[in-house]
């Protein structure tokens, strides 16, 4: 009577109790399944560090474009507009209609040019910006940045900005003289001079990216008008011209200097949606202009990465599925070993059906129990990635991602949920299939055959 309760109990009930204890059976080593054990336990290492790579990659990778983008937006415009017309004299005109489109947030104008600065050891190219106090306190990036001086009084001085990396290149302090080199200077008749002016280092940035670190001199934003010459003198309103006998100061006092920008710079509140506040930009602005987006400037850059980070997933994504294949050749060795109570438990009644969930389950934990060990250790990793690239960096006495080839000073990590649920479901699905025909062939053995020659 018994004997008939237990065989349909066993037919009756999917995922049984007993189900569930002989898989866990199935699992524990004994001194006859050791190898198969150590099998299993390597399989599982091998699902939780393909798991745990790629948890640590994909957060570095993104944190690595969320710094670049931050960086990169936190100093340049979502929108530059560049005139037409190269005197460009209405730039705050402009600036203020600008500011008033919705989704703008602010607007300004500057002046840009390349140089050569020579400091106390060496020269080196340099991009030379030109920018007003008002300008710069739009940019807290740069505010915050400073490392050295201080950015009041700015638009009256007549000294220069410049980047921790820029100075230690040069070897230049505060207060120091770093000249600036223009091929395009005065036209004279025995050819065009250079334009050479020297300033005092007023101001020294650090804001953690090589480029602009070690690239960007900042200037006045008149200073910079003056020494690029972008400007023309003009005969004031209702004054003659002053005739050959003027002095120079009746001939100053007669003309008024106007100075033109280079382009203007627009933020947005939303730096994804560039497309409709393009189309207000232009249905706002009278003068025609170039729109340029953040996406045109750094599409080669940012395309690169995503194309880098698509291929390190696929890649690492083989650690994972080799270690499945691996549930795969411990399941059939196990099956084979199991042969004689896969046996004795059909002849008690056990269905096709329960014999492939027992061996189903025994593999799924495998792939369970190393997606949960994965899981955890990566995020471990992913949230420490920094400390453990300084770790590791004084260990072995190399520095470890460089600043000057990755353009970032640290090592930025971001988890991204969405990201961590694929790794996990991809993790436990490949689990799964590769559980599915050894668990088959067990429930394909016979009876009579297995205890035939027992």
């Amino acid at each position: 009577m018994s004997n008939s309760a237990t065989i349909k109990n066993i037919k009756t009930k999917p995922f049984s109790r007993f189900e569930f204890l002989l898989a866990g059976r199935y699992l524990r080593a004994k001194r006859s399944d050791t190898f198969i054990s150590v099998i299993a336990g390597l399989t599982l290492t091998g699902i939780a560090i393909g798991v745990a790579t790629l948890i640590v990659v994909t957060s570095v990778m993104n944190g690595f474009r969320e710094e670049l983008l931050s960086k990169i937006l936190g100093l340049n415009g979502h929108f530059i507009a560049y005139p037409m017309d190269k005197r460009f004299f209405d730039y705050n005109e402009t600036a203020i209609k600008l500011e008033k489109i919705d989704n703008v947030t602010h607007a300004f104008a500057f002046v840009e040019g390349q140089a050569l600065a020579s400091g106390n050891s060496q020269s080196t190219g340099v991009s030379v910006r030109g920018m007003t106090f008002d300008a710069i306190s739009k940019l807290p990036m740069l505010v915050e940045g400073v490392d050295q001086g201080t950015w009041q009084g700015w638009d009256d001085s007549k000294g220069a900005a410049i980047g921790y990396r820029l100075a230690i290149k040069l070897g230049l302090a505060k207060g120091d003289m770093i000249t600036l080199v223009n091929p395009k200077g005065a036209v004279t008749p025995f050819g065009t001079t250079p334009q050479i002016r020297s300033y005092p280092v007023d101001i020294i940035f650090d804001l953690g990216m090589v480029e602009f670190d070690s690239f960007f001199v900042y200037l006045p934003m008149q200073q910079a008008q003056t020494y690029f010459k972008l400007f023309e003198d003009v005969l004031k309103e209702g004054i003659e011209p002053p005739d050959f006998e003027a002095t120079d100061e009746e001939i100053d006092a007669a003309y008024e200097r106007k100075y033109f920008a280079t382009a203007l710079e627009m933020f947005i509140k939303d730096p994804d949606n560039l497309d409709e506040v393009r189309q207000k930009i232009y249905e706002s602005i009278t003068r025609p202009m170039i729109l340029t987006d953040w996406r045109q400037r750094n599409e080669t850059f940012f395309s690169a990465l995503q194309v880098e980070r698509v291929v390190m997933f696929v890649i690492l994504s083989m650690i994972v599925l080799v270690a499945a294949f691996n549930i795969i050749s411990s399941l059939v060795m196990l099956v084979k070993d199991k042969g004689r109570d896969i046996a004795v438990l059909r002849t008690m009644g056990a269905t096709r059906a329960s014999i492939m969930r027992i061996f189903i389950m025994v593999g799924a934990s495998i792939g369970f129990l190393g997606t949960v060990l994965g899981s955890f250790f990566g995020l471990l990793l992913a949230a420490n990635a920094e400390n453990i690239r300084a770790w590791v960096s004084d260990v072995i006495g190399v520095r470890l991602f460089p600043p000057e080839v990755f353009f970032l000073s640290t090592l930025p990590s971001k988890v991204d949920l969405g990201e961590i649920t694929i790794i996990l479901g991809m993790a436990l699905g490949l689990s799964f299939i590769a559980t599915i025909y050894p668990a088959w062939r067990a429930a394909q053995y016979e009876p009579i055959e297995a205890l035939r020659y027992e």
